[in-house]
């Protein structure tokens, strides 16, 4: 077996400018570009990348230079500047803290357990933030035998239900989601999935909360054993029902507690990311992330560059363990049936609090 290749050290601060807005010649600079010329330079970059960046999107440059030199003396810049550094200390901190989570030869490689025991299950993936994937408490789930697409149609299929439509027109598709919400009869979206071949079109996902009404009760009911630390009673106000083709894309976000996902039917695959390395996600809204994994863009964001992705597929009977912070991408290899649910009973509440990051909008000049 060959070592494994060493990590990449701490990032320093950038020198190169990111991708600017673009703004057509002589173009007036408005409020947008005093904040994008603001973050930059607090970010380290260069005044001559920022410039070269500026012009290069339509700018005056006599006007940009103007004003790449105004900014350092504006005394609001100089208190931002001072907290940068803070930050800067904070993010070389979690870089130095991934180091040394990275030095472990297995920490690639997501473990696939049969079962661990309550305090192992604390020690090693609670505390120790490592997410794991289990693949024997299933066994006596009636929903390992009865979960399809047609059982759903048949006991089901009167019922509203709602889901995400008409997703792949907006590239914000979760962020928006509200905008997307459709009632449907869920006979009526059984066929679609089944017709449609793999899409990202539609999906129904864990905010229908379907399983909080009665009439989805029987679905409950097959859910067999649970794995370490689930508290059975609250598990009806505490789960999730999710069902689409395959195709379908959960973007990459964190979540603000701890889960478990089973796959009952078909496969997903996982790829996440360590909460140390937050910083190099772009997370300016919510707990959101602009990254597309299958699309990454280096010359967009490029801090990603190096980032430590691990990958599994989750298949049928097996349950994903999400740690606390854990940055995540799922897509679904064929037509799924998944069951989630965050009633862990733990140490501390699976409650956490979390400063997100609001975008601001900037008037027009």
């Amino acid at each position: 077996m060959k070592p494994p290749k060493p990590p990449a050290p701490p990032r320093p601060p950038v020198s190169q400018a990111e991708k600017a807005p673009p703004a057509p010649a002589g173009a007036p600079l408005t409020p947008e570009w005093l904040r994008w010329v603001t973050e930059q330079l607090l970010r380290g970059c260069t005044p001559e990348s920022v410039l070269a960046t500026m012009t290069a999107a339509g700018l005056d440059a006599q006007v940009s230079a103007e004003l790449i030199e105004q900014v350092p003396g504006n005394a609001v810049y100089i208190a931002a500047e001072g907290r940068a550094q803070q930050l800067r200390k904070l993010e070389s901190t979690l870089a130095n803290l991934q180091l040394l989570w990275e030095i472990d030869p297995m920490y690639g490689i997501v473990d696939k357990r049969v079962s661990v025991s309550e305090d192992e299950f604390i020690e090693r993936y609670v505390r120790g933030c490592r997410p794991l994937v289990l693949t024997g408490h299933t066994r006596d789930w009636p929903a390992m035998r009865r979960w399809s697409p047609d059982d759903l149609k048949e006991r089901f299929g009167h019922l509203d239900v709602e889901v995400q439509a008409e997703r792949q027109a907006n590239p914000r598709y979760e962020e928006d989601k509200a905008l997307h919400r459709r009632s449907v009869r869920l006979a009526d979206f059984v066929d679609q999935v089944l017709a449609g071949g793999d899409t990202n079109d539609y999906y129904l996902t864990a905010n229908n909360e379907a399983l909080r009404r009665p009439d989805f009760g029987p679905l409950l009911d097959d859910i067999g054993s649970l794995p370490p630390c689930c508290v059975r009673a609250e598990l009806a106000e505490r789960s999730s029902f999710w069902f689409g083709p395959g195709g379908t894309v959960t973007p990459l976000h964190h979540d603000t507690l701890m889960l478990f996902h089973t796959q009952v039917v078909g496969r997903k695959r996982w790829r996440l990311i360590s909460p140390l390395q937050g910083q190099r996600l772009y997370n300016t809204n919510g707990v959101f992330s602009p990254i597309d994994l299958d699309a990454v863009d280096l010359r967009q964001f490029p801090l990603f560059e190096g980032v430590r992705v691990l990958e599994v597929v989750v298949w049928p009977g097996e349950t994903v363990f999400l740690p606390l912070g854990w940055w995540h991408q799922v897509r679904a290899l064929d037509i799924s049936l998944s069951f989630s649910y965050s009633n862990l009973a733990l140490p501390m509440a699976n409650q956490f609090i979390y400063f997100d990051p609001v975008p601001r909008a900037v008037p027009d000049v």
